[in-house]
């Protein structure tokens, strides 16, 4: 392989020389909740966990809708007698995978890319494969075990225009980094190609493995219970928003409210800490807020219920026939839309979701999503929407049937990766 391009030295001398400042950078961020802090170490390459007997794949992604996607993949592998390792860099997406991964799978914090703490966390992990999902490309841990010799795959690939314009200034450092991969696995042909552009050696389309994903799981005691408790109500929810799009919803909810006596405005942040904010953002506009994370239920003298819990969408996406998803409206990319299409709601989203730009241009054109461009004319759809039940069920049908044809993308995963799981079958005889 050709020597080593300038820029890619320089960045290990960095992240080298930067070894020391780490801890202080993960006290600040335990401090501010961005960190596990009885966990830091394993952000140092420092395990908490043996490593099991025999062969193992490490899978990572950076964060919840990454590592999620990952889950069934963790289950096919385990099925065929593999120990996993899956890592990730959120304390949220953390949370999650520890009750979602099945048995022969477990979790730790990804170490941060200082070569001192990649070496470390190979050493003691040593997996026999490596899958990497979407678009964590970090140059440390792809260069070290390359140099171990260790097979790297990159799984649900994407690689944005916005991110493929910045890649291309830095060529030689992409293209060396991406030359390492053995096989670049890209969710649609547009993400292929500019994989292809930018160096990776052997690319092949898949498709999205978050079309497999199964729907969040909710208790269905808890289903109808809060059925029970909003009965008779008009209710919608605006999932995963950012700052600023909450203040669109609560006028939103003041502008419509007068239609639709006893209207209940559900309202999941993306962060669940920010609930006590959202509370008093419902308060500016003069509607009663009451938060799920304090143990209560939206009774009907609630105008808005912030759903601030951690694996809670599941529920919420079975009581509201009409979601709203967030980091659209403001915001910069948007947020996946999947799993409320799976669980029969009618989609909104605002024009910023070029994160997710093929799936909610399929959606849009079979008509189980709308886009939005402001507040009047989110107004003006939830109006329409939940005046008409025919049109939401129609749309919800279009929604579901979308994702359920888009599916397939873990059958050809697998299907593509079968070489690598047969050597380490020979490699273990």
């Amino acid at each position: 392989m050709s020597a080593l391009p300038l820029s890619l030295r320089v960045y290990a001398a960095g992240t080298s020389l930067f070894g020391p400042f780490a801890r202080l950078l993960l006290e600040q961020r335990a401090r501010r909740g961005k960190e596990e802090r009885t966990r830091i170490g394993e952000r140092r390459g420092e395990p908490s966990a043996a490593r099991p007997p025999g062969r193992l794949a490490w899978l990572h992604g950076a964060s919840v809708g990454e590592t999620l996607s990952l889950v069934p993949l963790v289950e096919r592998l385990t099925q065929r007698g593999l120990n996993v390792l899956v890592t990730s860099g959120t304390v949220t997406s953390a949370r999650l995978l520890e009750r979602r991964l099945p048995p022969g799978a477990c979790y730790q914090f990804v170490p941060l890319d200082v070569p001192s703490y990649v070496r470390r966390f190979l050493d003691h992990w040593r997996p026999d494969l490596v899958l990497i999902a979407e678009s964590e490309i970090w140059p440390n841990m792809l260069m070290e075990a390359d140099r171990r010799a260790i097979p790297l795959v990159l799984v649900n690939a994407r690689m944005s225009e916005r991110s493929f314009r910045r890649w291309q200034r830095m060529r030689g450092m992409i293209e060396a980094v991406l030359s390492r991969f053995d096989l670049c696995l890209a969710q649609t042909t547009a993400d292929a190609d500019r994989l292809a552009r930018l160096g990776a050696p052997r690319v092949g389309v898949a498709g999205n493995l978050k079309f497999d994903v199964p729907p969040p799981p909710a208790d269905p005691l808890r289903v109808s219970a809060l059925n029970g408790v909003i009965a008779g109500r008009p209710v919608w929810i605006a999932a995963s928003t950012h700052p600023g799009e909450e203040e669109i919803v609560a006028a939103v909810h003041r502008a419509i409210a007068p239609h639709f006596p006893g209207l209940l405005t559900i309202i999941a942040p993306r962060h669940p800490q920010r609930g006590a904010e959202i509370v008093e953002i419902a308060a500016d506009f003069e509607l009663r807020a009451v938060q799920r994370s304090r143990g209560l239920e939206p009774e009907k003298g609630a105008d808005v219920y912030v759903a601030d819990t951690m694996g809670e969408l599941g529920l919420f996406y079975r009581v509201a026939p009409v979601v709203f998803v967030g980091k659209s409206l403001v915001g910069d990319g948007g947020q996946n839309p999947i799993e409320p299409a799976k669980l029969g709601a009618a989609i909104l989203h605002g024009p910023h979701v070029q994160n997710f730009a093929d799936v909610y241009a399929a959606l849009d054109r079979d008509g189980g999503s709308l886009a939005i461009p402001d507040a009047q004319e989110l107004a003006n759809t939830l109006m329409r929407l939940l005046n008409d039940g025919a049109k939401l069920r129609r749309m919800a049908r279009a929604a579901a049937a979308t994702v359920e044809e888009l599916g397939g993308a873990m059958d050809r995963t697998m299907a593509a990766i079968e070489p690598y799981l047969m050597q380490m079958r020979l490699e273990a005889r």
